[in-house]
């Protein structure tokens, strides 16, 4: 059983025989934050939002007043739109919920004094880039549904004064 030392970026992963068992405790820290339970359901909410987007973007098209999609009905039509523009909404909503849960995730083990220095992450581009990114389709989302359909008022229509003929203009008050 020969053990041989091979260096990966700084760490070194120790094989023995053909399992490639890997001892060193740095690895295994960084292991372990890779699965744990906060960064999966980020994981999930970055999934959900894409997949969010992508069914907003498709009913927000046939809302649109270009295309010929439900094209006799202008009322409905709007609707769609103005839904596709809350599926925009709740999106960005779920991708700025799990940017800023890493971010934060990312700003606690920084700051933590028993964290090893090599583990420690700091803002990348990602991060912001998310950020962006969901401001974007929350901005987005809220120009779809200023799109609404004015609603007719169900005020009985307004009446003018009714005009004096007699008036002859020496009626002063």
């Amino acid at each position: 059983n020969a053990t041989e030392a091979v260096p990966v970026q700084g760490l070194v992963v120790c094989r023995r025989g053909w399992m490639g068992v890997c001892r060193n405790t740095l690895a295994l820290l960084l292991y372990r934050q890779l699965l744990s339970s906060s960064l999966q359901a980020t994981r999930a909410l970055m999934v959900a939002s894409i997949l969010l987007g992508l069914v907003g973007m498709f009913v927000a098209v046939t809302g649109m007043k270009c295309m010929k999609c439900m094209e006799d009905d202008q009322v409905k039509k709007m609707r769609m739109a103005v839904f596709g523009g809350v599926i925009f909404i709740i999106s960005g909503l779920a991708a700025l919920v799990a940017t800023s849960w890493y971010g934060n995730r990312v700003a606690r083990a920084f700051y933590d004094p028993f964290t090893p220095v090599n583990t420690r992450f700091e803002f990348g581009s990602a991060l912001f880039i998310g950020w962006a990114a969901s401001s974007l389709a929350i901005l987005g989302g809220s120009f779809l549904c200023c799109s609404c359909p004015r609603r007719e008022t169900s005020y009985p229509p307004t009446r003018g004064y009714p005009k004096n003929a007699s008036s002859t203009g020496k009626d002063y008050v």
